[in-house]
């Protein structure tokens, strides 16, 4: 699952996701952090909830650090943050498990086009997979938080066939470009799970004042919106995506579901 925006994005992972992943019999479930707790940032209170719906770990991006509690609970917690930020930033960005007898590597990277001042994304990510290729792991998924499409389109090219996934969060909006290519699983962006009517799950009066205007203000969460969850299924067995389909749940009952193509 991509960025968790608010209260209305954990409201929708509580009411849905134990039945999705009963229904889908889903083994692991990822979703990106960093826009949890009212839109910025994660507390250690709702950590604890969105775990409590049963999110197995959670990745973060360019958010992570606005809540500062969460300097003291990355140990406590199956939480990661890019791996590209300097090597003295708390946390890590490897989150590693044994799940159903194979070894599951979850990397969580940003981007650099409109980012915090990160190392570069690209020779990052070549380092740590040669090193987990080295020690026989081939199941293998990537968090890209990135403004850009092309970033993470690159990223793709860079590296199919040796990742099981590589699924885009940060700008909120959902693509419609799933695909899978020699046993890659590939999306510019998942989607934001919270409000849907309004902008980036954000109200929507600031940041049209922002565009008419150039005047900057707080963006917040909106009391009451409608509602929509995104989250990515994906069948995977010997480092290998073979099958995979986006759901988008809506707080009207309506489910779309769509299947990734294969080439």
């Amino acid at each position: 699952m991509g960025d968790i925006v608010g209260k209305p994005g954990r409201l929708m992972i509580g009411k849905h996701l134990t039945r999705l992943q009963q229904e889908h019999f889903i083994d692991f479930t990822i979703a990106n952090y960093e826009n949890a707790s009212h839109g910025f940032g994660l507390t250690e209170k709702n950590c604890k909830e969105l775990l409590s719906y049963g999110i197995d770990m959670m990745s973060g991006g360019n958010h992570s650090f606005d809540k500062k509690e969460i300097l003291t609970i990355f140990d406590t917690y199956p939480l990661i943050r890019p791996a590209n930020y300097p090597s003295d930033t708390p946390g890590e960005g490897l989150f590693q498990t044994t799940l159903l007898g194979k070894n599951l590597a979850v990397i969580n990277l940003m981007g650099h086009y409109t980012m915090p001042m990160v190392d570069n994304p690209f020779t990052k990510i070549i380092e740590m997979i040669e090193k987990l290729e080295a020690e026989g792991i081939c199941h293998i998924v990537i968090d890209m938080h990135a403004e850009a499409s092309s970033e993470k389109q690159a990223l793709f090219h860079l590296l199919k066939t040796r990742v099981s996934a590589i699924l885009g969060t940060h700008t909120h909006v959902g693509t419609d470009d799933f695909q899978i290519v020699n046993g890659t699983a590939y999306m510019s962006d998942i989607g934001l799970i919270g409000c849907r009517d309004n902008v980036i799950g954000m109200d929507k009066e600031v940041p049209i004042k922002q565009f008419l205007t150039g005047l900057k203000g707080h963006f917040d969460i909106p009391r009451k919106c409608k509602k929509i969850l995104q989250i990515a299924v994906m069948q995977i067995s010997e480092g290998k995506c073979s099958e995979a389909y986006k759901l988008k749940i809506f707080d009207d009952n309506r489910v779309i579901k769509t299947e990734a193509w294969l080439d």
